[in-house]
């Protein structure tokens, strides 16, 4: 009876620690995807994504969800983020449920962005952000990214300023 119960306590060992790697592979995924787009590195980005994407930033810009391919994803960020000399988006307080192929995440996000300019060098976004992954072919993939919009500070007219920079 004993070795019965050192098994079956061994099996759910296992169990959650394998539960809580899926865990960290789907968060380690969706940092990937910030430091990513820090770095400019696009096709990292659209490797992160699933083959098509529900986005939405709605809460900030007031237009719809749209789904979206990588690369259309990508060339929208393109026409803006490497116009800033610098950008800098830190993620916290992940909130994560895996069942299987499927995740949720929630997690706080806050975007810096750094342009010299007279008017201030800097545009911040807060807000949090909600995410869904699957795992596709062994790899967690981003299929729906919702951005909740709570403030933004600092010199806001910096973001046109960086897509005309990109239009020279």
């Amino acid at each position: 009876m004993k070795s019965i119960t050192i098994l079956l306590l061994s099996m759910l060992s296992f169990s959650v620690n394998a539960h809580d790697m899926e865990k960290t592979k789907v968060n380690e995924t969706v940092s990937e995807l910030f430091v990513a787009t820090d770095n400019k590195n696009w096709s990292k980005v659209e490797n992160i994504f699933a083959e098509i994407v529900e986005l939405d930033y709605s809460s900030m810009n007031g237009n719809p969800a749209v789904k979206l391919t990588p690369e259309q994803i990508t060339d929208n960020w393109k026409g803006i983020l490497p116009g800033f000399t610098h950008t800098h988006h830190q993620l916290g307080n992940f909130l994560t449920n895996v069942n299987e192929n499927q995740a949720v995440v929630f997690f706080y996000g806050t975007a810096t962005h750094y342009l010299p300019d007279d008017k201030g060098n800097v545009w911040t976004v807060v807000g949090s952000y909600n995410l869904e992954l699957e795992k596709i072919k062994g790899r967690w993939r981003i299929v729906k990214m919702k951005f909740n919009f709570k403030y933004q500070d600092g010199n806001t007219d910096l973001p046109q300023k960086a897509i005309n920079k990109l239009k020279k």
